[in-house]
């Protein structure tokens, strides 16, 4: 085992992948000599040359284009896109090529192709460098969505997304990228959990606890401090918010009882809605209470001295918790 911060366990996925297959190859801005705007990409265009680490024109329609000709030719296109507010000029692209080109041609043209995006808030940036798209693309039949909260899954998954046939987009939340963590780099991936498996990252039994990405560390902090009220929280990471692992979530839901679902986007017809919509109706008879969701609010992403008000911190997670067992001090009747 090796402590690697995530921006650097990314990096190493990437060059084993590449050093793995000569049709894997990376494109982006600035990822070559500058090595990305987070370093992400630092060594590789030594390591593998011009022909595999591939600094694109500032067009992200244009690169997304250029990856969908190189899956169709049989390579495995690994895109960065800068920063997660910039992936919408590509989203014509990606909804509407990558997504659905195996099934409109009969399952004859494959899209191996991973799309890495830095994603979400609490570096201190602004709106288009702060952003969480999720939700459009797990509205998206045809993609798979996964978001890492911790190191090893970040070079495990980032791994198997590059080795799937399926086009995979790959979020890696920015504030985690100087986190450290112990990584098995020479993990077997036929050994490893596979990429939609989520992870029950803490065993409760009063509450069970929805999440992926940075917000995980913020729910097990969160389950700390209940602890201290005699409270018991399961954490789940989903890992995989689509598909999403409901065998690992229902089995957690109807041991508990109660449901929270926290993450960084806005709360209307997010990633969350579905989940309650699905935990509803999948333990609907083993609720004690309505599922409550602690989220980003419905706005614009703000300016980086108000996104600490914006992000849902540990008191917003604690304060549904407090609704979900209906504890004196609940705050029914507030938006959370």
């Amino acid at each position: 085992m090796t402590q690697l911060t995530m921006a650097k366990a990314i990096n190493q996925g990437l060059h084993r992948a590449m050093a793995d297959d000569p049709k894997v190859l990376v494109m982006g801005e600035d990822i070559g000599k500058l090595g990305g705007v987070f370093r992400i990409t630092d060594g590789l265009l030594d390591e593998f040359g011009g022909q595999r680490v591939i600094d694109t024109p500032l067009a992200e329609a244009g690169i997304m284009g250029t990856a969908v000709g190189l899956a169709f030719r049989g390579y495995r296109p690994v895109v960065e896109i800068q920063f997660d507010g910039f992936v919408y000029p590509a989203f014509d692209q990606i909804v509407c090529q990558v997504a659905k080109l195996h099934y409109r041609t009969h399952g004859n043209v494959k899209m191996p192709i991973t799309i890495r995006i830095p994603w979400a808030g609490g570096v201190g940036a602004a709106e288009h460098h702060s952003e969480s798209p999720e939700a459009y693309f797990v509205h998206t039949s045809g993609l798979r969505v996964v978001a890492v909260s911790n190191p090893q899954d970040a070079y495990v998954v980032l791994r198997q997304a590059i080795a799937s046939d399926d086009p995979v987009v790959f979020f890696e939340p920015k504030r985690l990228y100087h986190s450290k963590g112990e990584v098995d780099l020479d993990v077997d991936l036929a050994d490893a959990p596979p990429m939609g498996v989520a992870r029950v990252a803490r065993e409760g039994s009063d509450v069970t606890l929805l999440t992926y990405g940075a917000q995980v560390a913020t729910a097990m902090d969160a389950a700390t401090a209940a602890e201290d009220e005699g409270i018991s929280m399961e954490v789940i990471d989903l890992r995989s918010i689509s598909p999403v692992d409901y065998r690992t979530v229902t089995a957690s839901v109807r041991k508990t009882g109660r449901v929270v679902v926290t993450h960084e986007a806005a709360r209307e017809a997010g990633v969350g809605a579905e989940l309650v919509a699905s935990v509803t109706e999948r333990c609907f008879n083993y609720l004690e209470s309505a599922p409550v969701r602690v989220t980003g609010h419905d706005i614009p992403y703000p300016p980086a001295k108000l996104e600490k008000y914006h992000l849902p911190d540990l008191d917003r997670i604690l304060d549904a918790v407090d609704r979900v067992l209906d504890r004196p001090n609940s705050l029914t009747g507030v938006e959370l």
